[in-house]
């Protein structure tokens, strides 16, 4: 008879972040919540960076000793990865509802950004594998969706995202380098910078450099994106892979069937699914909390 295998044991972050860990000891104080340390590590982080979130210093901001936090997470790496899941959110609908795969993951790069410009410190969290928490998984789903349509599996489409997520994260980290050297003014740095060069450079020396900066190519352009570039390489690369594949072609798609889907009803219909299967969400991880109590008041 084949025993059954016993379930690994979750990490503590990783079910805090699921809300199915065990609730924190009793005390004289129960006035904390995770949720209310966590908001304050995030506004510290916000402030000073990472390197200015601690126990202490999350304790002091809600007026706590660093002990009594630790009977809600007992880890300063566990409150990180909290802090991460709160940075990161959920991602916008607007990116599921794209109409094509490339417009999808444009609009998943461009959240990506607004996050990363939002909490630069989640760059300084080093990436462990792969994502566990619901936040980051729902980003990942996000991207898998906007490639729904693509017709190759699931591996190569991983791939892809993981090759958009490299250029976003590259963006995040110079756009943070530039608003801190340029206190908030990054195109004031860039015409600092071509004034340096016009002094420096010289035809003799740098002959190339010198006629790239004659051409204008270091000087900033108001309102421009010098990453958009990037992207769309980065976005015609995978488009040009996904060709030279030659997968197997997707049935015809039905006339009747797209102008079925354009149906304001049709339509209407589908953001109530959507809206649905997010309250299912928020049930299953009220239920597993739920599960979770159980079985602590039963161990007891």
């Amino acid at each position: 008879m084949n025993e059954k295998m016993p379930e690994p044991e979750l990490p503590r972050g990783v079910a805090l972040a699921w809300g199915v860990a065990a609730s924190p000891q009793r005390g004289p104080k129960l006035e904390m919540s995770i949720e209310s340390i966590v908001d304050a590590a995030v506004a510290i982080a916000d402030t000073g960076g990472l390197g200015a979130v601690s126990m202490s210093s999350v304790a002091a901001a809600l007026g706590f000793t660093p002990m009594s936090l630790y009977r809600y997470i007992s880890a300063k790496d566990d409150l990180v990865l909290l802090m991460q899941e709160r940075g990161i959110g959920a991602p916008p609908d607007s990116i599921r509802q794209a109409e094509t795969w490339r417009e999808g993951l444009r609009l998943w790069a461009a959240e990506q950004t607004g996050m990363y410009i939002d909490h630069p410190w989640i760059l300084d969290i080093p990436i462990q594998g792969t994502p566990q928490t619901p936040n980051n998984l729902a980003w990942l789903d996000a991207a898998l969706e906007a490639m729904r349509d693509v017709p190759v599996d699931y591996d190569t489409k991983t791939a892809c995202v993981l090759a958009v997520i490299a250029q976003v994260r590259f963006e995040g980290v110079v756009v943070r380098g530039y608003v801190e050297a340029s206190n908030g003014d990054p195109e004031q740095l860039d015409r600092d910078a071509v004034e340096v060069l016009q002094q420096l450079v010289t035809p003799a020396e740098f002959p190339l450099v010198h006629a790239a900066l004659v051409e204008g190519a270091f000087s900033p352009v108001p309102g421009g994106n010098p990453f958009g570039f990037g992207l769309e390489r980065v976005l015609d690369g995978i488009e040009a892979f996904l060709a030279g594949r030659s997968p197997v072609p997707p049935p015809a798609p039905d006339p009747l069937d797209e102008a079925a889907a354009r149906d304001p009803k049709a339509k209407e219909a589908t953001k109530a699914r959507r809206e649905a299967e997010k309250v299912l969400r928020e049930a299953r991880k009220r239920e597993r909390q739920a599960i979770s109590a159980a079985r602590e008041r039963l161990a007891r």
